[in-house]
């Protein structure tokens, strides 16, 4: 850490820092200079002292920016280069010399540099291009002053001063990049101002480096000779030939003669078999005597090879007599997609060139060999008749793909074999037609949302319909996730035709037939998807009707899922994967193990998200992993454990022609060993060099290509930290969870993309959606960083284990998109919970250890509070970054990083306050991602005061733009972020849009519902004419896709960032009430700002929130309510329930899915969850209920304008009251209520409308007593998680009605016909019913215990439809997946005492539907008494046979049916019971009215009664207009 004397040194970069300064000192206070800070740390942290120096423009511009190389000016030619990686190479590039290159992507100096000293057979530096850096200067936005990578010896910063070149960091690149596109190539120079001027002292002027001729400066004096005695003898003229271009010849046989550019090679190449061309920097046309000799050799008639790259490309035109032309800004970076005219392909190749052929000006003896994609420029030429050809792009790479280095093979051969012209290499060839023929479409969706498999399919879903709809393809959708945008049956973009039904063989082969498709889409639905389709093609089904998979085939699924397969393929093409057997017992698994050794690992064939997967530490713990892992999957690899690896990913996309590309890499935070989906996740990689890159690079597409993938998908490697040795891991021959993490990273519609590939269209013909001009096959170039990290919910689940490791426990993710590391790492981290405020230990959520001995292990084993481990050992514990990297094995590149922002955080404690916080301190807090909150904390102030104090400094956000090239191209993206680390917006703010606050992560209780209820108000807002400004930061939504708005600012819901976009924006309004809970958690703080709030005012939104308010309000008009208090003392909740009786509820205040709510049956457990409802509720009230037993529950969804309804929907709980709504099954209409309670629910929801005047969405839960009454538990006065299933089971999208009212429009034209209102028919369809299922993921949280109550704990839903309500339950059950219909009809009761009664009549139900019932001890003793047939099953402890936890592990019965709760008297092995069900897949039942549900529709079954017809929604709504006479 370096020391500074001045807040200047680096406030001096931002033009608006500077000019508060000056004019702060004016007044009574210096504000700028508090007291100067002891240290200084941040994005502009320095290696030894500190220098400031100028980039000047000759336009004008200059640009102060601190240095990190030679201090000494220079001046030269201003280019961009939009490489992620390969800075050594790109430096030591002769075709450079004379250039000051600016690197697009900000964070440089990531991966160090090797050592200069290590060479290669040949004694060429291996890592380098010739010997020195010929850059005249480099510029990076972020200079990374810590390196990490095995290969690495020194840093950049040691390397420029060693070699003499300035660099500078500090500088908007973007904006300079952008400049340069507008204006092309421009002369710069970077000044240092010297500390003494002598007399005569002159200013460095700027120059014009193409008026030099460079080829002579970087061309060699004298002949050298590589790989003599070879037996291919090519002379190479030199005229700034980089290294690889001859180890690519050399390794070929090649003898090579490099001779400098003005050798007569004219009078020798006949002596040669043949002639090389090389690259070079500067204007061809300099190079005369180059010229003058190839124009002979060309009219000599040799009849030999010639082959140039690059400046050999031009020379060769200019030889032939074409002219050549200085291009804009030229192309240089490794992304450009080059066309070869005569075989249609398309390559993705790496460019360094400024200038270009005329291609009309070629003689008729020439033709162009191949073009640029994109700009349509030349990149080489060909002879018509003579075996000459060019290539302006570089085939040797480095750095960039490797894809054309076959070019060297054919030059070669062309000399070995004789070949006299370039066509018997390159046979020209119509491009193959691969389109598919097919009009209809099947797409199978992946259900409801489940961990391991969650939105990232609706936004895929979505994306591929519109793209097929684009196309003109029928298509028709099979999905029962009633919460999703892709099941909407309205819109130009969704599905002609869409079913709610079970993603099963059986349902999906009947609608096959039914709807006759030409083809089947798996590669949408995730791993359902994946799973049917193989079901559908091995039981013969997709041949009986003869469907073609699109895209991916069956059997290429079947060769990535089948673990053995898999193997044998990448055997066959000698690519490398972890040592592994597939077995498929559980012997077998032990034999293998013991052959690769323990720890080994363990993963399941045709599973999701790692399920059954994890490592195994000996013979005991692998056969009790085994055995769960085979209860659900036929196959497991037993492999060696890579612990401690890095673990990589690449996004892969390929098209029936054989164009592949990869469209991401991304490197995991978290070593090997924690599923991706658990991992923090960054892209690009920042600790690969180009070696690494591309090598995993070239596997990834090799790989691909051999397993015949068409379309998407997903490639994981383990990398070794300490080598390139690295092993294949797996490849999802499918869209995935990282796939839409990768489309919003890079702005690439991954999905969009595969879709058209399915249909046999090409890369090359579709065109790239963000910039509308260049083409889709090319890899995206980031100029920011983007940090996934996970959202875990381990809290609202009792006894789970909170580690985590190979099987996925997250619910959601969040993305964070900086242009620093450190400000996209602290952006994420507060985008999981609003809690959260950055990298700190947050004691709140993260108990300190006592001992260094447990933090060690709560380090070494990671969990969900891992990275507030670290925090707590490097901030509270002082632990170094090596100490740290002992213990988690995470890169120490990310630790320093982390480092980096503790010693922020020191400075801004020893700050102390406002006042002493200098601008420049303050400044680099904010480029390193601390929120003003953050800041606040650490300085004793408040949030908004260090808001407008840094606005009084001009420290702002600038918004930039993501279009996928670097800013290279021109786009008119829409997709959007903020960052401190620019001086320049991309976009103008002209559009006052409508803001519309996103439902953020996914997370239990606020789930994609919530997604869906955003996406329609914003295509609310377009239908009304009206802009709409989408702020959203979830990678996994459809409300993120950049089309679906006017600007999508894709950035934390935070109060700070909110009213950021909102005041650049100049925003007319705010929608808060369509995201769910975290909107309206800060609408009231946005109101009190002076943010104008859309519909409901914020100060009722506040009243409903607060429990305390509510029930107030509650009383005051007179609206029902079950017996409360406002808890004030522990004694006072002890009283109030002694008063009322036990059990009590406990509600705290802003909660979202019932956190800390909880039902307490006695006062200890009363006071246990008044101390939980304290810690989520700190800041608002908590409030006691009585809790009513024996209940009905009824969810009312409903629209109010100004107080009056004016559309509603009743559904009714199938489960009693007790459990959350969230975690209920639906019931729409309802089915038991009478018309008298439905009245009154009816005169509920118009009082409390007129109550809180509310104008917009709200939803209510009611609770019908026994006694007649209905009370209301709670009003959420925003839309709910029920709105979706709602809106589509009444045929109306209540958000659009919601959003009409909010913003003044009125009501939508057609909800008059729908009578929707408090009297009105069209709530309560009568040929119809639908029922939303819940959809749990227990199986995937270790330990937790599988049982409801009301804490929300289900991570999804499903809905189906049916003519009565078994028919819509049963089809809805089937549909989570969790449940089948039982093949041996045998099933275990366990019925607490008091229930048994009234569960008579389902007992008897199941032995009339031929079931086997089996029991536990006393329920068994109720069967006997009652004459009901049963077996009984013992206790594990009594030692009795027929054991019951046996019966369970062996599957002996299909489904466990458990009725209890903490009165149960076996509390303990009940849990156990539930917990075996779960964990050797057992179907689960612990409600009792829902179990008596189920045992109703298997004896409807049984008698026939029960039709499962195969009908879409729009059949239902046209029978019930047909019975309403409409």
């Amino acid at each position: 850490m370096w020391s500074v004397k001045s807040a200047r040194s680096v406030a001096a970069s931002k033009a608006a820092v500077r000019q508060l300064s000056s004019s702060a000192s004016k007044g009574t206070s210096d504000l700028s200079k508090p007291a100067a800070a002891r240290g200084f740390v941040g994005s502009s942290m320095g290696s030894g002292g500190v220098r400031t120096a100028t980039l000047a423009l000759e336009d004008g511009s200059r640009f102060t920016a601190m240095s990190f190389g030679h201090e000494e000016s220079v001046a030269g030619e201003v280019v961009f280069n939009t490489a992620m990686v390969g800075y050594p190479e790109a430096l030591t590039d002769p075709s450079y010399r004379g250039q000051i290159l600016v690197s697009t992507y900000p964070l440089v100096g990531n991966y160090g540099v090797p050592d200069k000293g290590v060479v290669d057979e040949f004694g060429l530096p291996k890592h380098f291009e010739s010997d020195q850096i010929h850059a005249g200067g480099f510029l990076v936005s972020d200079y990374s002053h810590h390196f990490s990578n095995w290969e690495s010896g020194r840093s950049l910063s040691s390397w420029l001063r060693e070699e003499k070149v300035p660099g500078l960091y500090g500088i908007d690149t973007r904006l300079l990049t952008k400049k340069i596109r507008e204006h092309g190539s421009m002369k710069g120079k970077i000044e240092f101002e010297p500390a003494y001027k002598p007399p005569g002292h002159s200013e460095i002027e700027f120059v014009d480096v193409n008026a030099r001729n460079l080829i002579q400066e970087v061309s060699c004096t004298d002949r050298i000779v590589y790989g003599a005695g070879n037996p291919v003898k090519l002379l190479a003229l030199d005229c700034g030939i980089k290294n690889n271009i001859i180890r690519n010849l050399v390794r070929r046989g090649v003898e090579l003669h490099r001779v400098p550019h003005d050798f007569p090679f004219a009078e020798h190449v006949h002596e040669f078999d043949g002639l090389f061309l090389s690259n070079g920097p500067g204007d061809p046309i300099m190079a005369t005597e180059a010229v003058a000799n190839l124009r002979k050799v060309l009219e000599s008639g040799f009849d030999k090879p010639i082959f140039g790259i690059c400046m050999g490309n031009q020379l060769t035109a200019l030889a032939a007599g074409a002219e050549t032309y200085k291009m804009s800004f030229g192309n240089r970076g490794v992304n450009q997609p080059v066309l070869n005219l005569r075989t249609g392909q398309c390559f993705i190749t790496p460019q360094n060139h400024g200038y270009a052929i005329r291609t009309e000006t070629l003689s008729e003896d020439w033709e162009p060999l191949f073009v640029n994609r994109n700009d349509g420029t030349n990149e080489g030429i060909m002879h018509k008749t003579k075996p000459y050809f060019t290539a302006q792009f570089h085939p040797e790479a480095k750095g960039g793909p490797t894809d054309t280095e076959f070019l060297f093979d054919d030059f070669v051969n062309m000399v070995r074999d004789g070949k006299s012209s370039v066509g018997a290499v390159f046979d020209a060839r119509k491009v193959p037609d691969t389109r598919v023929e097919a009009k209809k479409v099947l797409l199978l969706g992946s259900g409801g949302l489940s961990i391991g498999q969650a939105g990232e399919f609706d936004y895929s879903g979505n994306q591929a319909i519109k793209s097929l709809k684009e196309e003109g393809i029928e298509t028709v959708l099979m999905n029962p996730n009633i919460a999703s945008v892709q099941t909407n049956l309205e819109g130009a973009n969704q599905a002609d035709t869409v079913y709610f039904l079970p993603v099963t063989m059986d349902f999906v082969e009947e609608v096959i037939a039914r709807e006759k498709p030409d083809g089947l889409i798996l590669s949408m639905g995730g791993q359902t998807a994946l799973n049917v389709g193989v079901e559908l093609y091995e039981k013969g089904i997709l041949s009986k009707y003869d469907v073609k998979v699109m895209g991916t085939s069956v059997e290429s699924i079947i060769a990535t899922e089948d673990r053995g397969i898999f193997s044998d393929k990448l055997n066959e093409i000698n690519e490398k994967l972890a040592p592994s057997f597939a077995v498929n017992s559980i012997d077998d698994a032990v034999v293998a193990a013991h052959k690769v050794g323990f720890p080994c690992m363990i993963r399941s064939a045709f599973a999701l998200g790692g399920l059954g997967s994890g490592i195994c530490k000996d013979e005991a713990h692998l056969r009790e992993m085994a055995r769960k892992a085979f209860s659900t999957s036929p196959q497991i690899l037993v492999e060696k454990s890579m612990l401690g690896w890095k673990e990589v990913e690449y996004e892969v996309v390929r098209d029936a022609a054989d164009n592949c590309i990869t469209v991401c890499n991304m490197e995991n935070f978290d070593p090997l060993g924690i599923h991706t989906g658990d991992s923090i996740v960054v892209a690009p990689s920042q600790t690969l060099s180009n070696h690494d890159y591309q090598m995993l690079r070239d596997t990834a597409i090799k790989t691909v290509k051999h397993l015949g993938i068409i379309g998407e998908c997903n490639i994981q490697y383990a990398l070794d930290p300490h080598s390139d040795d690295y092993a294949i891991i797996e490849v999802n021959p499918r869209l995935s969870r990282s796939s839409a993490l990768a489309s919003k990273a890079t702005g690439y519609p991954l999905a969009f993309v595969a879709a058209k590939l399915s249909l046999g269209i090409q890369l090359p013909d579709i065109t790239n959606q963000v910039t509308k001009r260049t083409t889709a096959c090319f890899e995206p170039s980031l100029d920011y960083v983007v940090t996934k990290i996970p959202r875990w919910d381990m809290t609202k689940f009792d006894l789970v284990s909170r580690k985590i490791g190979s099987a996925m426990k997250s619910v959601g993710e969040v993305m964070g998109i900086g242009r620093s590391w450190e400000e996209s790492l602290q952006k994420a981290m507060r985008m999981v919970d609003p809690s959260i405020e950055g990298f700190q230990p947050h004691k709140h959520m993260y108990l300190p250890p006592s001992s260094e001995a447990e933090l060690i292990e709560e380090l070494e084993q990671p969990s969900d509070v891992r990275p507030y481990a670290i925090a707590h050992a490097m901030m509270d514990r002082g632990w170094s970054v090596d100490r740290v990297n002992q213990h988690t094995a995470i890169d120490t590149w990310f630790l320093h990083k982390l480092q980096r922002l503790c010693q922020l955080d020191q400075l801004m404690t020893e700050a102390g306050s406002l006042d002493r916080l200098n601008s420049t301190l303050l400044l680099q807090a904010k480029k390193s991602g601390f929120s003003d909150r953050q800041i606040a904390e650490r300085i004793n102030s408040e949030e908004l005061l260090v808001r407008d104090r840094r606005k009084m400094f001009g420290i702002v956000p600038v918004v930039k733009q993501i279009d996928t090239v670097a800013g290279e191209a021109p786009a008119a993206t829409n997709y959007l972020y903020t960052t401190y680390n620019g001086d320049e917006s991309d976009v103008s703010f002209d559009d006052h849009g409508t803001m519309v606050l996103g439902s953020g992560v996914y997370r239990i209780g606020s789930s994609v519902e919530f997604d869906w209820c955003s996406v329609s108000a914003i295509r609310t807002l377009r239908k009304l004419g009206k802009k709409s400004v989408m702020v959203n930061y979830n990678p996994e939504t459809v409300s993120t896709d950049f089309d679906e708005c006017d600007k999508l600012y894709f950035e934390e819901l935070s109060l700070e960032r909110v009213l950021d976009i909102y005041e650049l924006e100049g925003c007319e309004q705010a929608i808060v009430s369509v995201g769910g809970q975290l909107p309206n958690n800060i609408a009231l703080q946005m109101h009190n700002y002076g943010t104008q709030i859309a519909g409901t005012s914020p100060l009722m939104i506040d009243s409903a929130e607060d429990r305390d308010k509510f029930s107030s309000v509650c009383d005051k008009f007179d609206i029902d309510q079950p017996s409360w208090s406002r808890l004030t003392t522990p004694e006072d909740a002890f009283d109030f329930a002694d008063k009322v009786g036990y059990p009590v509820l406990v509600r705290p205040s802003y909660v979202l899915s019932g956190a800390a709510m909880s039902v307490a049956y006695n006062a200890a457990e009363l006071s246990k969850n008044l101390q939980r409802a304290g810690e989520v509720s700190r800041d608002h009230p908590v409030v006691l209920t009585a809790f009513i037993e024996n209940a009905r529950e009824i969810d009312v969804d409903a629209v109010a304008r100004d107080g009056e309804v004016i559309a509603h929907a009743i559904s009714e709980h199938v489960e009693n009251a007790g459990v959350h709504s969230g975690d209920a099954h639906l019931m729409l209409p309802p089915q038991t209520l009478s018309e008298e309670v439905l009245e009154k629910c009816r005169e509920t929801t118009r009082r409390i409308a007129k109550a809180f005047n509310i104008t917009g969405p709200f939803n209510q839960q009611l609770i019908a007593s026994p006694d007649g009454s209905v009370k209301i538990i709670e009003a959420n006065i925003r839309a709910s998680r029920s709105f979706p299933f709602s809106s589509k089971t009444v045929g109306a999208d209540f958000i659009e009605i919601a959003t009409t009212a909010m913003v003044g429009a009125g009501e939508p034209d057609w909800l008059a016909s729908k009578d929707l209102g408090l009297g009105g028919k069209g709530a309560t369809p009568t040929t119809y019913v639908g029922t939303k299922v819940p959809q749990f993921s227990f199986k995937r949280l270790a330990g937790a215990d599988p049982k409801l109550g009301v804490e929300m704990a289900s991570t999804g839903e499903v809905a189906c439809y049916g003519k009565d309500v078994h028919e819509a339950f049963l089809k809805s059950t089937l549909s989570t997946l969790a449940y089948t219909l039982p093949e041996r009809k045998n099933i275990l009761v366990s019925i607490q005492d008091r229930l048994q009664e009234d569960f008579k009549p389902s007992l008897r139900n199941l032995v009339e539907a031929g079931y086997t019932i089996f029991a536990t001890e006393k329920t068994a003793r109720f069967c006997e008494a009652n004459d009901i047939p049963v077996t009984e099953l013992h206790w594990e402890e009594s030692g009795q046979v027929p054991c019951l936890d046996t019966f369970v592990q062996e599957g002996e019965v299909d489904q466990v049916w458990m009725f209890s709760n903490n009165e149960s008297l076996r509390t303990e092995t009940n849990y156990k019971v539930r917990r075996l069900a779960i964990d050797y897949g057992t179907q689960l039942v612990t409600n009792a009215q829902v179990a008596a549900m189920l045992s109703e529709c298997y004896l409807k079954i049984e008698k026939g009664e029960l039709n499962m017809e195969p009908l879409t929604l729009k059949e239902y709504y046209e029978a019930e207009a047909q019975a309403r006479g409409l």
